[in-house]
């Protein structure tokens, strides 16, 4: 897989002046000129449990872990925000429905750039490069998609790997969707479904945690996710982000907390 494709880098001073801080200024942002939902913190909202990119842990500040978590929480703390992290049902991010609400600033929930998101959504600069992969118990004796037929396929409600799912299963395998990872994941364990059809980082967390079950293909999908934002909402506050994530692949820190998750 993979790490990082590079983006079109963002002009850094002037962005820089425009979120109110430098690329390493941490002093607290109360006077709001980011324009967040609360003065002095960045809401985020992720669709948890979604290990490794988010998922509930008590001994963080948020009450949530992951990559995606932890890579906001850096672009806060670069900002002088405190990061405030929110569950939210996934196919209310990706259709823009709650950030048009102004329940949180930003969805960061491994959300795939696409053309038709983007008539919705504002999205940052890519920070993630994925595929979608197959998860299956190892007595099903499958390989593939095509060893399907008959059985049922679970994935998630307005994700890309319910598109490619539906678009390459076969003809008689039925797809069941599910809210989110928790429910599919409960749904095979309890054999309501015969394999799901996710992004591969979600399924091999799976794999590696319960020797049953193989992710057994991945399909190469040129997917990227990028954090969104509220279409022409938040000017300010996206060219700030894309401006940490910049920063954050030229010092380091992005390495730093890929390794942490992908190593």
């Amino acid at each position: 897989m993979a790490r990082f494709v590079s983006v079109v880098a963002v002009a850094g001073l002037a962005l820089a002046a425009l979120a109110g801080c430098s690329n390493t200024d941490n002093t607290s942002n109360t006077d709001n000129t980011l324009g967040t939902v609360t003065a002095g913190s960045l809401t985020v909202c992720a669709d948890s449990p979604y290990a490794p990119f988010e998922f509930e842990d008590s001994s963080a500040p948020s009450g949530y872990s992951g990559f995606d978590v932890d890579i906001t929480g850096e672009v806060a703390k670069r900002l002088g925000l405190t990061q405030v992290v929110m569950d939210a049902d996934f196919d209310a991010l990706q259709s823009g429905a709650m950030l048009e609400a102004g329940t949180c600033d930003i969805g960061a929930s491994a959300i795939t750039i696409t053309d038709e998101r983007k008539a919705n959504l504002d999205f940052t600069q890519p920070y993630y490069d994925s595929l979608q992969s197959l998860l299956v118990p190892k007595t099903l004796g499958a390989k593939s998609l095509a060893d399907l037929a008959g059985k049922n396929i679970g994935v998630q409600t307005g994700t890309t790997g319910e598109n490619y799912t539906n678009q390459n299963k076969p003809a008689d395998a039925t797809v069941v969707s599910f809210p989110s990872d928790g429910e599919m994941w409960a749904a095979l364990q309890a054999g309501q479904v015969d394999a799901l059809l996710q992004d591969y980082p979600i399924n091999k967390e799976h794999a590696d945690n319960d020797s049953v079950y193989e992710v057994v293909a991945k399909y190469p999908t040129d997917e990227q996710y990028g954090f969104a934002l509220a279409k022409g909402q938040h000017t300010a506050l996206l060219d700030a982000i894309n401006t940490q994530l910049t920063a954050m692949r030229e010092d380091g820190t992005y390495d730093k907390i890929y390794d942490k998750y992908f190593a």
